[in-house]
């Protein structure tokens, strides 16, 4: 299935981030923004929620140290019980530091295969560039266009009085 762009490149962030409030106010969606680097505060502009990736972390971290104290509990109190240097069975200041990292492994990996699976990101995944001059130096703002929908003109017309350098029209396959 081929999906159609409008590509509006722009030379400066400062210019992209209001082009970004201008072209929202008018009701246009922005499909998405590619950039050379992290632009502070481009997330708030385009509307982008906050990351439930911290929640998932937690309860990662909480499995992982409910795991680990389960573990050495079950081993050195029940299944092998062993006298080491005249500690009880149970000696919880000697699980902490297996505790602290057993924490660590679960919330690390956690959000790794979290982040994958809601990014359906996948070994045979084909990335689409849409302009090169992104990885560089240029700012590209890309707007699906809708067939039937879209009045092409105008939104070359948008993009252009909102300080784009140029405007292109890309067909991905998606």
């Amino acid at each position: 299935m081929n999906k159609k762009f409008v590509l509006g490149i722009y030379d400066d962030e400062d210019v992209l981030l209001h082009a970004i409030e201008n072209i929202r106010a008018t009701g246009t969606k922005i499909y998405d923004v590619f950039s050379p680097y992290p632009v502070h505060g481009i997330d708030d502009v385009l509307g982008i929620k906050r990351s439930r990736l911290p929640i998932v972390a937690f309860f990662c971290g909480i499995t992982g140290t409910s795991f680990a104290l389960w573990m050495q509990i079950w081993m050195l109190g029940f299944d092998w019980p062993m006298i080491i240097g005249g500690k009880p069975h149970i000696a919880l200041p000697a699980f902490i530091p297996v505790t602290f990292e057993l924490t660590v492994l679960f919330a690390a990996f956690g959000m790794v295969i979290t982040f994958f699976i809601v990014s359906r990101l996948k070994p045979s995944l084909r990335v689409n560039v849409f302009d090169k001059r992104s990885t560089d130096d240029k700012f590209v703002m890309a707007i699906e266009v809708k067939d039937g929908v879209t009045d092409l003109s105008a939104l070359n017309k948008l993009l252009r009085t909102n300080g784009a350098v140029e405007v292109n029209e890309k067909e991905v396959v998606k």
